[in-house]
Protein backbone atom coordinates (compact mmCIF):
# COMPACT_ATOMS: atom_id res chain seq x y z
CA UNK A 1 0.00 0.00 0.00
CA UNK A 2 1.37 3.58 -1.02
CA UNK A 3 2.63 5.36 1.95
CA UNK A 4 2.05 9.19 1.86
CA UNK A 5 3.87 12.05 3.79
CA UNK A 6 1.89 14.80 5.43
CA UNK A 7 2.90 18.34 6.85
CA UNK A 8 0.81 20.08 9.59
CA UNK A 9 0.09 23.68 9.83
CA UNK A 10 -0.68 24.05 12.49
CA UNK A 11 2.37 22.48 14.62
CA UNK A 12 4.72 21.88 11.68
CA UNK A 13 5.40 18.22 12.18
CA UNK A 14 5.73 15.91 9.25
CA UNK A 15 3.41 12.56 9.00
CA UNK A 16 3.11 9.84 6.89
CA UNK A 17 -0.11 7.94 6.13
CA UNK A 18 -0.36 3.82 4.55
CA UNK A 19 -3.63 4.85 2.20
CA UNK A 20 -5.07 3.12 -0.76
CA UNK A 21 -3.94 5.02 -4.13
CA UNK A 22 -7.87 6.10 -4.44
CA UNK A 23 -7.53 7.96 -1.45
CA UNK A 24 -4.50 9.79 -2.29
CA UNK A 25 -6.00 13.22 -2.29
CA UNK A 26 -8.08 12.89 0.73
CA UNK A 27 -7.57 15.14 4.15
CA UNK A 28 -5.18 13.16 6.67
CA UNK A 29 -5.67 14.39 10.86
CA UNK A 30 -2.37 15.30 12.46
CA UNK A 31 -1.59 12.84 15.17
CA UNK A 32 -1.63 15.95 17.25
CA UNK A 33 -5.31 16.22 16.09
CA UNK A 34 -4.75 18.96 13.98
CA UNK A 35 -7.04 19.15 10.50
CA UNK A 36 -5.12 22.03 8.44
CA UNK A 37 -2.61 19.56 6.95
CA UNK A 38 -1.26 19.51 3.55
CA UNK A 39 0.15 16.51 1.22
CA UNK A 40 3.92 16.44 0.39
CA UNK A 41 5.34 15.75 -2.55
CA UNK A 42 7.77 12.72 -2.67
CA UNK A 43 10.17 12.09 -4.67
CA UNK A 44 11.23 8.09 -5.04
CA UNK A 45 14.41 6.64 -5.98
CA UNK A 46 15.21 3.45 -7.89
CA UNK A 47 18.05 1.76 -7.81
CA UNK A 48 19.09 -0.76 -11.18
CA UNK A 49 16.64 -2.03 -13.87
CA UNK A 50 15.76 -6.17 -13.62
CA UNK A 51 17.27 -7.46 -16.99
CA UNK A 52 19.07 -3.97 -18.32
CA UNK A 53 22.20 -4.58 -19.96
CA UNK A 54 25.35 -2.54 -18.63
CA UNK A 55 25.91 1.02 -19.45
CA UNK A 56 28.73 1.46 -22.29
CA UNK A 57 31.99 1.94 -21.76
CA UNK A 58 32.69 5.92 -21.78
CA UNK A 59 35.32 7.82 -24.32
CA UNK A 60 36.52 6.96 -27.69
CA UNK A 61 32.96 7.06 -29.00
CA UNK A 62 32.22 8.87 -32.34
CA UNK A 63 29.72 12.01 -32.87
CA UNK A 64 30.59 15.19 -32.28
CA UNK A 65 33.41 16.07 -29.28
CA UNK A 66 33.71 11.88 -28.75
CA UNK A 67 36.87 12.37 -31.12
CA UNK A 68 35.46 11.92 -34.97
CA UNK A 69 35.33 15.98 -35.57
CA UNK A 70 38.41 16.71 -34.42
CA UNK A 71 37.18 19.67 -31.77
Amino acid sequence: MPRYEFRCRACGSTFEVNRPMAEASAPAQCPDGHADTVKLLSTVAVGGRAGASPAPAAGGGGGCCGGACGC
